[in-house]
């Protein structure tokens, strides 16, 4: 070999030995073969693992009675209000109940559970993989694991817990029969209303025996287990009665497809209501309406309800004993006292909501929410099947000046701004023809926005609407705390008459807003809940911008001019400023005044409503004529705020914008009204979901200024009424209402 072949050669073997060596860094550890070896190597291990668990962990003995404990809820001073937790359970062996109906459990929660192992190895390991990254609960368990969880494990969502769950369900599953199982599962699954197992459920959504449900009812009890409360169709809303009823026709489709019922069967089975929920015993007064807001404000926040009702947990409210007395003696002195059923039967027609919030912190510190919880199991505070009217009208003004609208002529719209007050002219700019009438049918001719607000004029209001954008007012009544998907909330000039389904808390909460220069308000119950270390994560009641505090303080200003100059004058107290609102629907079937001072909201709502859940007028309630937003509910509103707002340290709205507007002696506009708030039929808009015709709630000045609370207005304002003082009656209670939501 010549010197020239010897030297390509050595170099040759460089390059290669350079290769190998780069071969030779972290590549190394990844052939092919290697990553077979620690595929193998894992699944290895991992079969070894569970094996060792398999041996490891037995099946433990019952302990979901033995673990159940009260719940504790207090009031903001921590003073005890109720304890809550006594087990509703009973349970029935397999052979009383259905099969058709055992089939709708089956159906819906594991359509295989006959024939698998009782573990869905994919639905655990999706389980396993997202409580590990805190994703939350998943679905994806059988019945089998679902019955391990109830009966012997807990609802704690950790990978030990959920590792445990699939052992103990293979070594169950071997040992006992589906049967068994099946009946365990039924027998202490959840269903809501403290019902725990299939016999207390059946009694109390269908008032029967397990052994005489219906498929149709098996189904809606089966359906109920994925979220009992949200699910419970007396008292779900719109978007709750659609999914509960989306998940019976799941279930007995599924059915269908695994030949437990006829296809002809199927097509006669229909959906059976339940009956409304009775009173738990001990939750009478306005406990019981404290105790269920606060639970379905902390499941909405993300506690685990069958977690909840096993109990341990610690709530204290935001209800202030002092003032939530104050608020049940006004509506006492102010109405109840004042009414008598046996010789009026409009008088066992009328109902009381109220909410009073401190919009500082969003704390509920005081609620009515009826006559009494076992009497009327309708919160009346909470309630969102009746309009606002009026009360609604001040968010126009506010989305107005937020947007820095225009009038048709391009006038930018302050509180000076004049529209003409014109009874029944056509609104200008809408594609839906609108003509309101104002009350009594009163023309006012050019008045400004202050007075109209002052009177309540609709056809300033509607116009108004209409120059704003109808989206837009929609979208700034939503971000003050409206909820936009309640009955009549559609995009149409109606709208400006208030003729959504509203609730006292959120009218509540609105106003609160406001009276926190903008500041986002939702109002909370619930302070704090802990379960021993366990403190359940509640939401901020005061976060974010809803509107600047410009248009909020020029809104409050505004409002002031309606307690010195308008319709809410028997609301004025002396040393203290206060903002507010009246508001009357059609045909006087709900009566309204929300208003606030610089520390305090409170929104007081009268409802007419016979039992079943009916809407009727409050006309002649208490011997009187028209039932107002200026008569009853100011009257409460004042007597309650006459000793709650005084424990307040602030007298004066600190406003970005001019003082507040102080009184005249007559408005400025003519002719002068001289009667009160009443309503005038109007055009009910084609979109509109709600289920009574729309309103038209109009209001008026008083012709005299009341020098207390209590001072009586015109005869045609507030009704005159008897003193014998009687307690609503019984038969109000249980109705079943229709809630004007969509």
């Amino acid at each position: 070999m010549g010197r020239a072949e010897e030297r390509r050669a050595r170099e040759q073997g460089a390059r290669k030995a350079k290769k190998a060596g780069k071969k030779g860094g972290i590549r190394r550890f990844f052939t092919w073969r290697k990553i077979l070896a620690y595929v193998v190597t894992f699944c290895a291990l991992l079969v070894g693992g569970f094996f060792a668990l398999y041996l490891l962990v037995d099946v433990p003995p019952a302990n979901a009675q033995a673990r159940k404990e009260a719940n504790i809820f207090k009031y903001s001073d921590g003073s005890i209000m109720a304890k809550d937790g006594d087990v509703n359970r009973e349970s029935v062996p397999l052979s009383k109940i259905p099969k058709a109906v055992q089939h709708t459990f089956v159906a819906a929660e594991n359509k295989d559970f006959y024939t698998d192992s009782g573990v869905s190895f994919t639905g655990t390991a999706r389980g396993l993989i997202n409580t590990a990254l805190g994703r939350g609960k998943q679905g994806g368990s059988t019945i089998t694991q679902q019955y391990v969880k109830n009966y012997y494990l807990s609802q704690e969502q950790t990978v030990t817990r959920k590792a445990k769950e699939l052992v103990i369900s293979l070594k169950v599953d071997q040992q006992k029969s589906k049967d068994y199982i099946l009946a365990g599962y039924i027998n202490t699954s959840y269903y809501g209303r403290n019902a725990y197992g299939i016999q207390a459920a059946a009694r109390a959504y269908y008032n029967k025996d397990a052994e005489k449900l219906s498929v149709a009812e098996g189904a809606y009890l089966a359906a109920l287990l994925q979220a009992p409360s949200q699910y419970d169709y007396s008292t779900a809303g719109p978007n709750g009665k659609k999914m509960v009823k989306a998940r019976w026709n799941y279930i007995l489709d599924n059915m269908v497809e695994k030949g437990w019922l006829s296809k002809s069967a199927r097509q006669d089975t229909h959906f059976r209501k339940p009956q409304d929920p009775r009173p738990i015993p001990g939750l009478d007064g306005q406990t019981g309406y404290f105790i269920e807001a606060a639970k379905k404000e902390l499941f909405k926040a993300g506690v685990d309800e069958r977690e909840f009702e096993a109990g341990g947990w610690t709530i204290t409210l935001n209800i202030d004993r002092k003032k939530q007395k104050s608020l049940e003696k006004a509506v006492r002195t102010q109405l109840t006292d004042k009414l008598d059923p046996s010789k009026r039967k409009v008088d066992k027609h009328a109902q009381v909501g109220a909410v009073s919030v401190d919009p500082k912190t969003g704390g509920v510190v005081a609620m009515y929410g009826g006559a009494g919880y076992t009497k009327h199991w309708t919160n009346n505070a909470t309630r969102e099947d009746y309009q606002p009217a009026s009360t609604f009208k001040p968010l126009i003004l506010a989305s107005a000046l937020e947007n820095e609208s225009s009038t048709q002529d391009g006038t930018p719209i302050t509180a000076d701004t004049v529209y003409d007050g014109t009874s029944k002219r056509p609104v200008k700019g809408s594609a839906v023809g609108f003509a309101p009438e104002n009350e009594d049918d009163r023309s006012y001719g050019p008045v400004s926005v202050q007075k109209a607000m002052n009177l309540s004029v609709n056809s300033v209001y509607a116009q108004m609407a209409v120059d704003v954008g109808l989206p837009k007012v929609k979208s700034t009544a939503v971000g003050l705390g409206m909820n936009g998907k309640a009955g009549g909330f559609g995009e149409h000039p109606a709208m400006s008459l208030g003729s959504m389904g509203a609730s006292p808390l959120n009218m509540a909460g609105v106003y609160a807003t406001l009276d926190n220069h903008g500041k986002k308000v939702t109002p909370a119950i619930v302070k704090s809940a802990e379960k021993g270390d366990e403190q359940a994560d509640l939401p901020d009641p005061t976060n974010g911008q809803a509107i600047s505090r410009g248009a909020a303080d020029a809104v409050t200003s505004v409002l002031t001019g309606v307690v010195a100059d308008g319709t809410g004058q028997a609301v004025k107290r002396q040393g203290m400023d206060v903002a507010g609102k009246t508001g009357t629907s059609d045909d006087n079937k709900s009566a309204w005044f929300t208003g606030y001072t610089p520390g305090l909201v409170t929104s007081v709502g009268m409802f007419g409503e016979v039992p079943g859940g009916k809407q009727v007028t409050l006309k002649g309630t208490g011997g009187g004529g028209r039932v107002n937003g200026s008569g009853y509910p100011a009257s409460i509103w004042a007597s309650y705020m006459g000793a709650a707002a005084d424990d307040t340290k602030d007298t004066e709205f600190d406003l970005e914008v001019a003082e507040p507007v102080p009184p005249t002696t007559s408005p400025s506009t003519s002719p002068e009204p001289t009667e009160s708030e009443s309503e005038s039929p109007s055009p009910t808009p084609s979109d509109s979901e709600s289920e009574s015709t729309t309103p038209t709630p109009s209001e008026s000045t008083p012709t005299t200024t009341p020098s207390s609370p209590e001072t009586t207005p015109p005869d045609d304002e507030t009704p005159t009424t008897p003193t014998t003082p009687v307690t609503p009656p019984e038969d109000e209670g249980l109705p079943g209402n229709k809630r004007q939501e969509p």
